[in-house]
């Protein structure tokens, strides 16, 4: 099976990093990941040499968005910032021509009523502009998240299909293994329920779990070292058969062990 596999590295030299894990792609940041400032390519040669260079290498770029974007939120200091963010990576990203932006599904607050959140992701897809793909990941915790349990993911899914935006092939789905499993949910069935809903997955993010089915932390961990059976992994790649980012710590070489694992292991 040819399954394109990558990793999230860090983003001065993204295709130098391909390069070390012998990747097909990766995913990095425009920036940091943590501020509502707007995204900057931090390539040094700039946007049009990163886009030829991939090119001519025959890396596929992905950005993931900023964590601090919560466009479901009903606080309007947080939404609208949120908003406006996510149309400047989708622009500054098509730059670079990516395969897509990875964005969580993001919440409301505990007292708040989810179905909030899920109209508001509505109106941000039906203003947005989608130069790219837009990827909406799953999420690991939080009691009302839009995007951890297939339930709400389906509300969320519904949501967004009703936007009437005139590019809507270009939202799709980003499954992680770790989140669906610190949320709850089975992997062995995971991709045949998501497609349910969805009917695409467009990426997965292959990652093990430091913490036990349920947990709802969002901590990774390399295959081997954490509670996911590796072969679960593995499984959920076959039948996806979607790009693959490896997510997991990269000391001691991680990331190329845990991408070495999946090309031994898929047939």
């Amino acid at each position: 099976m040819t399954v394109k596999l990558g990793a999230h590295v860090d983003q001065e030299d993204p295709l130098a990093e391909a390069a070390d894990r012998g990747a097909d792609l990766v995913q990095f940041f425009l920036g940091n990941p943590q501020d509502y400032k707007a995204p900057k390519l931090a390539y040094a040669d700039g946007e049009a040499a990163l886009k030829e260079r991939a090119a001519a290498a025959g890396v596929d770029l992905y950005v993931h968005a900023p964590y601090r974007l919560n466009v479901a939120n009903t606080n309007n200091r947080i939404r609208i910032p949120s908003r406006k963010l996510l149309q400047q990576t989708l622009d500054k990203a098509a730059e670079i021509d990516v395969k897509g932006v990875i964005v969580h599904g993001g919440h409301v607050g505990d007292e708040d009523d989810p179905e909030a959140g899920f109209d508001n992701w509505r109106k941000c897809i039906e203003r947005a502009e989608l130069p790219v793909p837009l990827l909406i990941e799953n999420t690991a915790g939080g009691e009302n998240a839009m995007a951890r349990q297939l339930e709400r993911i389906a509300r969320l899914w519904d949501a967004v299909q009703s936007s009437g935006n005139d590019r809507l092939e270009n939202v799709g789905f980003c499954l992680d293994t770790c989140h669906f499993h610190a949320a709850g949910e089975e992997l062995p069935t995971i991709v045949e329920r998501v497609l349910a809903i969805t009917g695409r997955i467009d990426l997965v993010h292959a990652n093990g779990s430091r913490d036990e089915f349920g947990s709802g932390a969002d901590r990774h961990s390399n295959f081997e070292d954490g509670h996911i059976d590796p072969a679960d992994i593995v499984a959920v790649v076959q039948t996806a058969g979607a790009p693959v980012v490896v997510e997991t710590p990269n000391a001691d070489n991680g990331q190329k062990a845990d991408l070495d694992y999946l090309r031994a292991h898929l047939t």
